[in-house]
């Protein structure tokens, strides 16, 4: 079984600037990894800025600053919800890319879903490819109140503020017993 919501696709070209980060789900609890969260994030990042040297947008501003800021941001997101929302009694590797192109960057992050969470995720990326992103995140945001901790702000951020071109694909990868991941899409253009 495959599912894809949103702007999704595969067979990345072949030639291109990659790295891809891999996470043990069983080396350490997720109260231990989390910091370390935000150190992979920002390695991707850093590594990201080499192909930037120099240049500066229109507003001054050094093109190397601002891809690092974004790139940390973006990755940091998807490893935080690959974390949390990752089904940890599963032995299945989360992992994260970063792929470089002329005109974009592409994440993805994969992750095995806690499958007592899978309906509810997937009705919220029904609503969030059939509304307008900003109606929802201020809708989200009017919510905020609530007790919802899994409001999807952060996928609403990215598209709203990066201008992030969002995809998620769902493949059952076994049956006895189910398991199923996700794999998120970011596409950012630069």
């Amino acid at each position: 079984m495959v599912e894809v919501f949103g702007d999704f696709f595969e067979n990345l070209p072949k030639k291109t600037e990659f790295l891809v980060l891999g996470f043990s789900p069983s080396s350490l609890p997720i109260q231990q990894r989390w910091r370390n969260n935000g150190l992979s994030a920002d390695f991707l990042a850093d590594y990201m800025t080499t192909f930037f040297p120099g240049e500066t947008n229109t507003k001054g501003i050094s093109k190397q600053s601002e891809i690092k800021g974004t790139v940390s941001y973006i990755a940091n997101e998807l490893l935080e919800n690959a974390m949390k929302y990752s089904d940890s009694s599963v032995e299945q590797p989360i992992s994260l890319s970063l792929y470089l192109f002329n005109d974009k960057l592409i994440f993805l992050s994969t992750n095995c879903v806690v499958l007592s969470m899978l309906d509810k995720f997937k009705a919220f990326l029904t609503d969030l490819t059939n509304h307008d992103p900003y109606e929802l995140y201020i809708q989200k945001l009017e919510n905020s109140s609530e007790e919802d901790t899994h409001s999807g702000l952060g996928f609403l951020t990215l598209i709203n503020d990066y201008s992030a071109t969002l995809g998620w694909k769902f493949q059952e990868i076994q049956s006895e017993p189910k398991i199923v991941t996700v794999t998120t899409m970011v596409q950012l253009p630069v």
